[in-house]
């Protein structure tokens, strides 16, 4: 997608009624609202005086710029002024209604009602009514209360995971992430103190972050920094990323990366080497007999995979046994993949930039931001198939086939961790 997103800020803005005045202008906003005290609209008829027309014309009545506060209406305001105890705020003629509109002010604390009351039996006035106040009717911003990340309202993915519950229990602090992946902006300012290291396992590491679009927007996803007043929101914000560098872009502005058994071997090795718990693999490709050792050692050691859907279904890495596998509701490719949002998500491009992502890579992505919650809240080590036996079960429940439920995995996660405690001092 080339489509960047810009925010856009909307201004309300109010129309004058086409009136001209020789006496006082129309009230700015400020000017009538910005006192508590109570006002009261009152409007008395305008016979203003029109000039003269040229010889031979026909006369016009109210148009152009010759309709001008009248005589009569003037003195008439100013003696219902007097007459009812009020202060005049602001006025001004009215020219389609033949009529000049006068703002009092009720400087005493009587009730709207009792002068309106007063006003109604004046054979002078016109029209008396309460200055009213009127609203927009925009919902309430959901998520506004939990985040001040103005592109929050943007990402769908988010409300459709019930991420802002989940953040209530969890938010990945403590977590280590391995994206093996091109490149990250390390600079975007979504990602600021959420990459630990990185490592480049690439012949020719790229000159510039313009060709990190992938593994920038994958980095988005899992951990983009939350309430920090710019930008998006990650699904674990407080999680620690370690990227390592194993796949190169293919185009300028192109998400299209490649990876060889080569980098791709040496970038598992070094997760491993690394101890890291958790790593994404937002790619895939065919069956690799050196690359699927790594994996099954890493599995051994306890640590936990996510990877893209793909055909077939023995393609890297999700062919490997003990893998998670990811993919979005609009594309079946694996009947044992998790479901998640995966169409138009927002997230970032190098250059603190924006822009939406459709794709298993964004599904892989999200799924593994989701693990880091659970990893987070466990109070020791979280195997891979009790991850995968969570969220099973708590996504029996939920429509299409496969959708996870966060919020619900790590309620189970929590009781189960409650049961363990309670029979431990039991005994």
């Amino acid at each position: 997608m080339r489509t960047l997103v810009h925010a856009t800020f909307l201004s309300l803005m109010v129309v004058g009624a086409g009136v001209t005045s020789s006496v006082a202008s129309e009230p700015a906003p400020s000017a009538v609202a910005s006192n508590a005290r109570a006002r009261v609209v009152v409007t008395f008829t305008n016979e203003a005086p029109q000039s003269p027309g040229p010889a031979g014309s026909t006369g016009r009545r109210y148009t152009g710029d010759g309709y001008v506060l009248g005589q009569s209406a003037h003195e008439q305001a100013k003696r219902v002024a007097a007459k009812y105890s009020l202060r005049e705020v602001a006025n001004w003629p009215i020219r389609s209604l033949s009529i000049h509109c006068v703002i009092f002010e009720i400087p005493d604390g009587r009730s709207v009602a009792s002068v309106l009351a007063a006003l109604s039996k004046d054979s002078t006035v016109a029209l008396a009514e309460p200055l009213s106040e009127f609203h927009t009717l925009s919902d309430p911003t959901v998520g506004r209360g939990t985040y001040n990340d103005p592109l929050y309202d943007m990402q769908t993915n988010l409300s459709e995971l019930d991420i802002a519950s989940a953040h209530q229990h969890s938010q990945g602090a403590g977590v280590r992430i391995a994206l093996i992946d091109t490149g990250v902006d390390t600079r975007h300012p979504d990602l600021r103190g959420r990459i630990a290291r990185t490592r480049s396992f690439v012949d020719t590491p790229a000159s510039s972050a313009r060709s990190y679009r992938h593994g920038t927007a994958m980095a988005g996803l899992i951990a983009a920094v939350a309430n920090n007043h710019v930008g998006i929101v990650g699904i674990a914000p407080l999680a620690q990323l370690e990227v390592f560098e194993a796949c190169w872009q293919l185009q300028p502005d192109s998400d299209a990366a490649v990876c060889n058994t080569f980098t791709l071997a040496k970038a598992l090795a070094a997760a491993v080497d690394s101890g890291i718990p958790l790593i994404n693999m937002s790619i895939a490709g065919p069956t690799d007999p050196l690359l699927s050792l790594l994996v099954n050692v890493a599995i051994k050691r306890g640590a936990t995979f996510v990877g893209a859907a793909a055909e077939p279904s023995d393609a890297f890495p999700t062919g490997i046994a003990g893998v998670i596998a990811a993919q979005g509701a609009q594309r079946s490719l694996n009947a044992g993949a998790f479901v998640v949002p995966a169409n138009h998500i927002l997230t970032l491009r190098p250059g603190a930039q924006y822009d939406f992502e459709t794709g298993t890579s964004v599904a892989a992505a999200e799924l593994t931001g989701v693990i880091a919650l659970l990893l987070s809240s466990a109070d020791g080590h979280l195997s891979t198939g009790s991850i995968v036996s969570l969220l099973k079960e708590t996504s029996a429940a939920t429509a299409p086939a496969g959708s996870i439920s966060v919020t619900a995995a790590l309620a189970q996660l929590d009781l189960r961790q409650h049961g363990r405690i309670a029979a431990r001092q039991v005994h």
